[in-house]
């Protein structure tokens, strides 16, 4: 699918994604923030929770499937769009798939696990029976610098 161009409520919907990812950050999980949203309306949102539920699944991205899936009571969710700061990993990409995600809109990308465009382009691939419009760059310099400075943390207190 050819991507459509970043639209006001895009950058509106990033700056709600990125207080998700300091609210992980101050849970000392990886800052990431995400949500979903259907006309208009948050139905998902949530951010990553590794570390809090002991699971490589509990990603952002993932978290706010879940939230969307029991609020619309559905397993697929066609019209709606995933706002992330950063570029769904495989697993997240899998799960946006077989959701049927019409839209995904992500701020940095991951050159160590993105499977949208660093390592692959997963949700644009044509084998698939389901593709997403994908919009990539909304806020990358702040999710980049959030992650950036979250780990350079680590590095310095040793953990």
């Amino acid at each position: 699918m050819s991507p459509l161009p970043p639209t006001s409520e895009d950058a509106r919907w990033m700056q709600r994604c990125l207080q998700l990812a300091r609210d992980a950050a101050l849970a000392d999980e990886v800052p990431v923030g995400a949500l979903v949203v259907i006309d208009g309306v948050v139905v998902g949102e949530g951010h990553n929770r590794v570390e809090q539920k002991q699971s490589p699944l509990a990603h952002a991205e993932m978290e706010a499937l879940h939230a969307a899936f029991a609020a619309v009571g559905s397993k697929r969710i066609p019209e709606a769009v995933l706002y992330c700061t950063l570029e769904p990993c495989f697993l997240c990409a899998g799960a946006i798939l077989h959701a049927r995600v019409r839209r995904v809109v992500f701020g940095a990308r991951d050159g160590k696990f993105g499977a949208v465009r660093s390592l692959a382009t997963l949700l644009e691939d044509p084998r698939l029976n389901h593709r997403c419009d994908v919009l990539e760059g909304v806020e990358a310099e702040a999710s980049a610098s959030m992650l950036r400075a979250f780990f350079r943390s680590k590095r310095s207190a040793g953990g």
